[in-house]
This record gives structure tokens, C-alpha cells and sequence, in this order.
């Protein structure tokens, strides 16, 4: 029995001090904080892709740089995580879009919340990567982006009275 307790002991010893945990847990609530703010703007917006999505994506991003990184993996590995991450959130992404049919088969929906889903991905995995002020910086700007664009671009384009089909349009 005291072998078996052993065993247990050591598959739980990758944490060796208090640091090392505060140094975790900063990253991955950061990064599931700031993958929650992201989402919480597409939820607002009545989209598919929301704050739980979201927090997923940023978490699971942070902790695929994360572990490898605690565990003492090189540059190079690091950076094949990182492009698979890319990868794989690419075809999350494209299960978003979707493209019309019927009248308007040129119409594609989903466009703006598969970027988000990838800008989410790169924000938890610079949290992951310790830089959790680049992704902070990072969300600030993408809440800019999916905040004011719409307007900016409502008022360059000289748009008095929004038709009810160019609201749509904006929202994607």
C-alpha cells in the first residue's frame, strides 16, 4: 500500500512550490478571464460562439504552451505547439462560418467570430507564456476592434438611416 501512496505522490509532484502554483493559476485565470470578456461581447451580440467557448479556447490554449513550457521543453518544441494551436483553431473557426444560400448564396456569416475564436486562441497562449500583459493589451484592442469598427465604418460610409439588412450585415 505504501507504494501505491508513493506512486500517487509522485504523478502529483510536477508542482514543486508555492511559486510555481501562483505562477499557474495566474496564467490560466488570465487567460480564462480574458477568453470570458471576449466571448461575453460575441454572447451580447446574440452569437453562437459565446463566454463559455470562449474561456475554453483561451484556457486550452494557455495550458498547450503552458505544460510543455513547465516541463522544460525547448524554443523549438514550443513553437510547434504553437502552430498547432493555430492549426486547430482554424478548423474550430471555419465550423463557424457559414456561407448563405437560397437568394444571397455570396453571403457569409460567421466571418468576425472565427477571427475572434483565433485572436482568443493567440491571447491565452501569450497568457501562458507568461506575458499576460501583452494579452491584456491584446483583448483591449480586440474590444476595440469589434466595438467601434461597425460605427466607424457606418459613419465613413455615410450612412444616415441603418437598413435592417446592413444591421445584420455589421453584426458579423
Amino acid at each position: 500500500m505504501d507504494l501505491i501512496w508513493q506512486a500517487i505522490q509522485a504523478e502529483f509532484a510536477d508542482i514543486t512550490d508555492a511559486r510555481e502554483v501562483t505562477q499557474i493559476l495566474v496564467r490560466l485565470l488570465m487567460a480564462a478571464l480574458l477568453g470570458a470578456v471576449l466571448g461575453f461581447e460575441r454572447e451580447h451580440k446574440g452569437k453562437a460562439a459565446g463566454v463559455r467557448t470562449h474561456m475554453l479556447v483561451s484556457l486550452g490554449a494557455a495550458l498547450f504552451v503552458l505544460a510543455p513550457s513547465m516541463a522544460g521543453a525547448e524554443e523549438d518544441a514550443l513553437s510547434r505547439v504553437i502552430q498547432g494551436i493555430v492549426a486547430g483553431i482554424g478548423f474550430l473557426g471555419a465550423g463557424t462560418i457559414l456561407k448563405g444560400n437560397g437568394q444571397d448564396a455570396s453571403h457569409v456569416k460567421g466571418l468576425t467570430t472565427a477571427a475572434g475564436l483565433w485572436m482568443t486562441a493567440a491571447i491565452g497562449t501569450a497568457a501562458g507564456m507568461g506575458r499576460e500583459a501583452t494579452a491584456l493589451i491584446s483583448t483591449v484592442l480586440a474590444l476595440l476592434v469589434l466595438g467601434t469598427m461597425p460605427l466607424l465604418v457606418d459613419k465613413l460610409e455615410g450612412q444616415g438611416e441603418e437598413k435592417p439588412e446592413d444591421e445584420e450585415r455589421r453584426k458579423h
